[in-house]
């Protein structure tokens, strides 16, 4: 049985830019990616997390074929997981590694096009466009691509789905089923959920306030992020960390809605601290969920205040740099979760001014050197009440 499993790589595109690189860069200098959607067009105002490249234009960085057609979700995924994979500096040949990928939108950009000319013409459209639909088409592209064969899964269990792809690949590895995992998420933008967040009331046509008085909602973003996991017996290019706790609950609430006690939240965290071996006290930093809607923030507060009391740790959530990536963004935000540890930072809360009520809560608003970190905690909390938190442990100190 492997006690530890590390995290030896990062791969990361969001609407920061493309590359761990740039994302440290952004979040260091406080630079949000929010703007006006471009992609397409859409009848609702709405501000997103765009990543600024076409799909035709990355589908040509990552050297794939012209004459193909690929899902955004797909061409954002490889662009990460690959970057994963390149960073651990570790050849697959020989190993058995995973890919434990997850998506909430699969291919429905594509699919779209295709219903377009459908519904004009039922004669119409072209049935290739809707091979790509399925969530697990682009886990099994990505699979193909990187030379992955030792196992492969997708997960969807909405914006809890690439946390629970990295604890999956975790506990994978402890059992010894496999040496090392990609894990993470990878979604896009699209018609269908800017018109199903739209149909709840709950997008924000300014930029999103998470945990201030007066947010209103989320704004949706897209991107890809993933850890390459691996016994201590692989060896990579460096060690960012280990995945020391996670932990998955149900509130058992509401099909879109938290409890106003927070009971799933609280679950996930309780269980993954408790996990790690840490004390209470000795997490240095939480990547809340903070989505910046009433409900999320106000349960998500709750939670926090029932298991730290008055000394909740330094905080914030970084939707104010990408939007709510939605599958993708316990990928997204565990590698920025794992920057902040690394390199000693703590990111702010971006558009904070004001507490809210139901937990009087003062996130970190301006980027703060803190080298003393030595376990960070993130949450992601999805639909039908699936919550999961993640803890990861310091290797060394390290500095930028």
């Amino acid at each position: 049985m492997v006690k530890e499993v590390y995290v030896g790589g990062l791969g990361c595109v969001s609407a920061l830019g493309k590359g761990v690189g740039i994302q440290l860069e952004k979040l260091i200098a406080a630079e949000s990616g929010l703007g006006n959607l471009s992609l397409f067009d859409t009848n609702h105002q709405v501000v997103v997390g765009e990543v600024k490249h076409s799909t035709r234009e990355m589908a040509d960085m990552l050297g794939l074929r012209s004459d193909k057609g690929y899902s955004r979700t797909t061409v954002l995924g490889l662009m990460a997981a690959k970057e994963a994979l390149a960073d651990s500096g570790v050849n697959p040949e020989g190993l058995r590694i995973g890919l434990i990928s997850a998506t909430s939108v699969g291919g429905m950009d594509v699919s779209e096009i295709f219903f377009k000319e459908y519904i004009k013409d039922k004669s119409k459209g072209r049935l290739r466009q809707l091979i790509g639909h399925d969530c697990g088409a682009s886990t099994q592209f990505i699979e193909k691509k990187l030379g992955i064969s030792g196992f492969a899964t997708t997960i969807n269990t909405a914006c809890s789905s690439a946390n629970n792809a990295i604890m999956l690949g975790t506990r994978m590895i402890k059992a010894g089923l496999l040496d090392a995992v990609i894990a993470g998420g990878t979604d896009s933008l699209c018609r269908f959920t800017i018109n199903g967040f739209s149909s709840l009331g709950i997008l924000d046509k300014d930029v999103c306030r998470p945990f201030d008085v007066s947010r209103s909602g989320l704004n949706l973003g897209e991107g890809a992020g993933y850890l390459f996991l691996h016994s201590p017996e692989v060896k990579t290019n460096k060690i960012y960390c280990s995945v020391a706790g996670y932990a998955n609950a149900n509130d058992a609430f509401h099909q879109t809605a938290s409890s106003a006690e927070g009971e799933g939240a609280y679950l996930a965290m309780k269980g993954a601290i408790e996990m790690s071996g840490f004390d209470r006290n000795e997490i240095g930093y939480i990547n809340v969920h903070g989505t910046g809607t009433p409900n999320n923030d106000a349960s998500e507060g709750v939670a926090m205040k029932r298991i730290f009391g008055d000394e909740v740790p330094d905080f914030s959530s970084t939707k104010g740099y990408t939007g709510h990536t939605l599958g993708a963004a316990g990928g997204v935000e565990s590698v920025f979760s794992i920057l902040s540890l690394y390199y000693g930072y703590v990111w702010p809360n971006l558009n904070f001014k004001n507490s809210i009520s139901e937990a009087t809560l003062i996130p970190v608003t301006v980027c703060r050197k803190k080298t003393d970190i030595s376990g960070v905690l993130t949450n992601s909390f999805g639909f039908g009440g699936n919550c999961t938190s993640l803890v990861f442990k310091s290797f060394k100190t390290n500095k930028l």
